[in-house]
């Protein structure tokens, strides 16, 4: 006869599948779009740290911000609905209060009318409620399962993809006498994201065994394209390319890469040892080889003298090294495994003279009749002896030959390139001879050609000298000191603007928490109805008891609408407000900051993206505290009114229940800190190989990518094994005694019903009463996991937001210049990096820069000039001395408004991702900017008419870090982008070395343009980007050997150093 109230009850309790249905729905659709919207945030976050230098230099930070705020709305929004659509499927639970009332009266019935047992009824009752109770409590976590299954997809789906080129796949020929001839059979090419601008339309190239072939044309002529197909990093979409007669799609991809040396025209190194970054390529290359690839690009010298030798960390993105020291290491990659094919895409551009001449001599050794050397270049003294030299334009081979066959076309192409590196200038004129060892060496003849790298003789790095600072100095290096880990009350007075919806909320829950003690009361209550003898009075009892469970249901229903709702408003906000906080205080800290490898892009935007996402501990976590504060403290005061004796000992074994969980989250706690180290370290690596990619690729590195993965991960992943089992048995403590306190209930209730001291209905009121209670505790012990990693997210955050910079860049004391005259000068500064506090890049340097006027910085790779640069931009400051514009130490202004009045053109062009247009309005120093204010810049900078060559114009997207565009391509935009800022002072490190003769030549005319009447600070190899400058510095071992005007450094002959340096070029040429 029971069966009967199982079965009617039974449909009813399906019902509370279809809202968790319908949540869990509802969920995955909508925290994946919450990735997808914070995926453009993250992105902005990401190039804001990683670009850190320019973004100070352009005083970028409020736009910055300002974009990441605005990204961060979609999310926000989302997260809301969120938050209501959990209230509508949990409030929905409350169902099962109306299925209690309806079993009572049907169970009421089938006793008055069936002589069914209350005892049994009730048990019946109690069984299938309790089932429809965990069914609700297992769907309240559908949010985790979906989490899963929107990050599961996105990564199964890009497990399961097969790319159209996949190095991974073992099929495909291996050569076995391979030769390395390579033939481009009528090539037609676009890339995939731009298909509608050619690159290649008809490109017919053939590059013969052994031999070293050139390609020279202009920007954006098509010369890395050729490179990138060789490596068959994209597939042409008409033609073929065939290495020794076979198309290399049918190659395997893996082995092919392996028989090529790549080096790039913008140096890519790991954040690791200079050893392991030459390993990347010959895994099993032994210390002899690492070291004589290192000699071979002149690098053992200066590696040698850095403290830690080959040990010594790079450092993210190379920020502690020079260009040339680098590219040197690059080159050293690409030859340790003496490559078949070796391709190099202005691979020398970044080194002094004497480093070029040597690198090119032990290429030209190491690679004799037996290497194909594929060399990418607008510099002559790179490509001038080339066995064949081919003339890139619009996408076709116009010309082809040696150097010399070409140059007998007075009308070529090539000529007219040779023509515009020539130096035209009449102090090149005079006839200057010199004696060297007896014979007549011509340095200025009309026959030279212009050989770009300047710089001095010695190439010794002073950046890698073993001088060591002063104790004194030293000391005052800046170590960040450890921050105590805040209150969680710090962090709610953070959602102090809520305040309203906080009320709503802990109001709600409270309410919401007060539910559970009630109903147990009244189910406790209902027990005795059945046992009534009078029909009539079970027919009134089972009446208010249905009333009571439906009004318990509806109240459920909205208490969980308005808790959620609000509290998701609350943590939204939050998150989006600390999200907001770390980067605009991240964007105050001094450049030292970023350097550090704990600091990388990827780790601090792993912080903005999961530590400050707060929203869980404020939003799930509080209200479920809310709710058992709530339901402990009813439920006692309950337990004491009924029936005080049993209710003493029911809370006295509380608190026992209550140790077990805090050691449970203590353990978790450290579970957590192990766990965030290893996704930091992970995250920094995944996102230095998605950001190296193309080197990866080229080197087939990524079983070593992976493998480095795998250590990073292995000691926390070990470790968390065996906390995960500790933690399962306080886990388990805690539930057993739960058990053991349902045992001592039952006696001690038992004893006291024995001596008359309660009822049996006062027991049963108890008994219901403390087991949801117990119930409640063991929830809220359930939340430890989220506690342990929200106090560490938490300290993460907050250590963050109260750090202090050591270079405040909105001193509110610092001077507030309107305009500056330019007067830059160097006071017996001593300067070491702060991560490598032993290495003395400056002793006692002084230098002074001229109102109004130009001066070059020239010396060997590594000898501290781009840290010239650093040190007015103040990315750093001096450990001793002071650097002064106008007479004033930096330190003395505002810096961002100083910044203002200063732009910089730096070595390595960096651009953010965004529109043409976007980016050079960077330089903007104010938002009303005419277009044809953009247009005059962008025409200075000579870039206007490729800009317009593109189908979408100034609207053309330039992708990742300008990804969409060449090098010299984005180069013109950086310099459009420096224009437009219309500076008092004119920083230009290597501004030209990525672009064409021909581009040279004109944005140089431009650059002089721009100079005149600014104070303008040039680093360059080039001599023609040097000679027409006021001064022109000469460094070596951190001290001005010689200063003078181009004319009067000539003048001293052959014992001067700058004289030596051209007549070193002229024979490099």
């Amino acid at each position: 006869m029971l069966w009967r109230l199982a079965i009617v009850g039974f449909p009813f309790i399906v019902l509370l599948l279809i809202p968790g249905l319908m949540y869990g729905r509802s969920l995955i659709s909508i925290t994946r779009k919450i990735r997808e919207e914070y995926k453009e945030a993250g992105s902005i976050a990401e190039q804001a740290i990683s670009l850190v230098r320019t973004v100070y230099a352009f005083g970028s930070e409020t736009k910055l911000i300002a974009k990441f705020s605005a990204a961060l709305e979609g999310s926000m929004k989302l997260g809301l609905r969120q938050g209501l659509a959990k209230g509508l499927a949990l409030g929905s639970n409350g169902i099962i209060y109306a299925i209690w009332g309806f079993m009572n009266w049907y169970g009421s019935r089938m006793v008055m009318y069936h002589g069914a047992k209350g005892g049994n009824i009730f048990a019946v009752i109690m069984c299938v409620t309790s089932g429809g109770i965990s069914l609700g409590r297992g769907f309240s976590n559908l949010k985790y399962f979906s989490e899963v299954v929107v990050a599961g997809e996105k990564i199964t789906k890009m497990i399961k993809r097969v790319p159209g080129i996949d190095s991974d796949n073992m099929e495909g020929q291996v050569l076995n006498n391979f030769k390395g001839e390579v033939h481009f059979n009528h090539v037609k090419f676009m890339y995939p994201s731009r298909p509608e601008t050619p690159i290649f339309e008809d490109l017919c190239l053939r590059i013969p065994s052994g031999k070293t072939v050139a390609l020279v044309g202009g920007n954006g002529s098509g010369k890395s394209t050729v490179i990138s197909l060789l490596q068959r990093f994209y597939d042409p979409v008409a033609g073929e390319v065939l290495i020794d007669d076979v198309p290399i799609n049918k190659l395997q991809v893996k082995w092919l890469r392996s028989q090529m040396g790549l080096v790039g025209q913008e140096p890519v190194l790991f954040a690791t040892s200079i050893k392991q970054n030459i390993l990347f390529g010959k895994e099993d290359a032994s210390m002899d080889e690492v070291m004589e690839a290192a000699k071979a690009s002149n690098a053992h010298t200066f590696i040698s003298q850095f403290p830690h030798g080959y040990k010594t960390q790079v450092g993210e993105r190379r920020v502690q090294m020079s260009g040339g020291q680098k590219q040197r290491i690059a080159i050293a990659r690409a030859i340790i495994k003496l490559p078949k094919i070796l391709l190099l895409d202005e691979a020398t551009s970044t080194l002094d003279s004497e480093s070029e001449r040597v690198v090119l001599e032990a290429l030209d050794n190491a690679s004799a009749g037996r290497t194909t050397i594929v060399i990418v270049a607008h510099r002559l003294s790179t490509i001038r002896n080339a066995d064949v030299i081919c003339v890139v334009h619009n996408g076709c081979i116009v010309e082809t030959g040696s150097h010399e066959e070409l140059m007998e076309n007075l009308d070529g192409h090539y000529t007219s390139l040779v023509r515009l590196q020539q130096m035209e200038n009449e102090e090149y004129d005079v006839n200057i001879s010199v004696r060297v060892q007896g014979g007549q060496l011509s340095i200025l003849s009309k026959d030279l050609k212009y050989s770009p790298k300047l710089s001095f003789v010695d190439s010794r790095s002073n950046l890698a000298t073993n001088s060591t600072i002063d104790s004194s100095l030293s000391g005052s290096i800046h170590k960040d000191k450890k921050t105590r880990v805040p209150s969680f009350k710090r962090l709610m007075a953070m959602n102090r603007p809520e305040w309203k919806h906080a009320m709503c909320g802990c109001l709600s829950a409270a309410l919401y928490g007060a539910v559970q003690p009630l109903n147990a009361y009244v189910v406790g209550s209902m027990v005795s109805m059945y046992f009534l003898t009078s029909h009539e009075k079970i027919r009134e009892k089972t009446r208010i008891y249905v009333l009571v469970f439906v009004g318990l249901a509806l109240f459920v229903f909205l208490t969980n609408i308005v808790q959620h709702y609000s509290f998701a408003y609350m943590g939204e906000n939050l998150t989006k407000r600390i999200r907001e906080k770390m980067l605009t205080k991240m964007l105050t800290f001094e450049v030292n900051w970023f350097d550090e490898g704990q600091n990388s892009s990827g780790a601090a935007c792993s912080r903005l993206a999961k530590e400050a996402n707060v929203r869980s501990l404020i939003g799930e976590r509080v209200s479920l505290l809310v709710q058992t504060i709530s339901g402990v403290a009813i439920a006692c005061t309950l337990g004491l009114v009924i029936a005080w004796r049993l209710a003493i000992v029911m809370i006295a074994v509380q608190p026992v229940v209550v140790v077990c969980f805090y050691t449970q989250r203590i353990l978790l706690k450290s579970m957590s800190k192990k766990a965030i180290k290893a996704q930091d370290e992970s995250c920094k690596l995944a996102a230095e190989a998605v950001s190296n990619i193309r080197t990866i690729i080229a080197f087939s590195s990524q079983e070593r990518i992976f493998k480095l993965l795998n250590r990073v991960q292995e000691g926390p992943r070990r470790e968390s094994v065996r906390q995960s089992l500790l933690a399962g048995i306080v886990l388990g403590t805690s539930r057993s005694l739960l058990a053991c306190t349902t045992v001592l209930n039952y006696w001690y209730g038992g004893r006291l019903i024995a001596d008359g001291k309660i009822v049996a209905k006062a027991f049963f009121e108890m008994f219901m009463i403390f087991v949801s209670t117990g119930r409640a505790i063991a929830d809220a012990g359930t939340m430890t996991t989220d506690l342990a990693k929200g106090s560490d997210a938490v300290g993460s955050v907050f250590a963050v937001l109260d750090r202090c910079t050591t270079i405040e860049p909105e001193d509110p004391n610092g001077y507030l210049p309107e305009k500056i005259k330019g007067i830059i000068s160097f006071v017996n500064v001593d300067f070491a990096y702060p991560t490598r506090p032993n290495v003395v890049i400056f002793k006692d340097f002084s230098i002074e820069i001229e109102e109004g006027k130009s001066t070059a910085i020239v010396g060997p790779s590594g000898s501290g000039k781009s840290t010239i640069i650093s040190l007015i931009e103040r990315f750093y400051d001096p450990l001793k001395g002071s650097v002064r514009i106008d007479g004033r130490d930096l330190k003395s202004y505002h810096l961002r408004s100083l910044r203002q009045h200063i732009a910089l053109v730096s070595q390595e062009p960096a651009l953010f991702t965004g529109t043409i247009r976007e980016n050079i309005l960077y330089g903007a120093a104010s938002e009303n900017i005419d277009e044809s204010e953009i247009i005059e810049a962008a025409k200075a900078a000579n870039a206007h008419e490729f800009i317009t060559s593109l189908s979408n114009g100034y609207d053309t997207n330039c992708g990742d870090r300008g990804v969409q565009l060449s090098g010299g391509q984005k180069q013109r935009i950086a310099i459009a982008r420096a224009v437009l800022k219309n500076p008092s002072v004119l920083l230009l490190d290597e501004a030209t070395s990525a672009l064409d003769s021909q581009s040279e030549r004109m944005v140089q005319d431009a650059l002089e343009r721009v100079m005149v009447g600014r104070t303008s600070v040039v680093i360059s190899h080039r001599l023609s980007t040097i000679q027409n400058c006021d001064t022109i510095a000469v460094l070596d071992n951190g001290k001005v050997v010689e200063c003078g005007d181009h004319s009067s450094l000539l003048a001293k002959g052959p014992t001067g150093a700058y004289f030596s340096l051209v007549s070193l070029q002229r024979n490099l040429c």
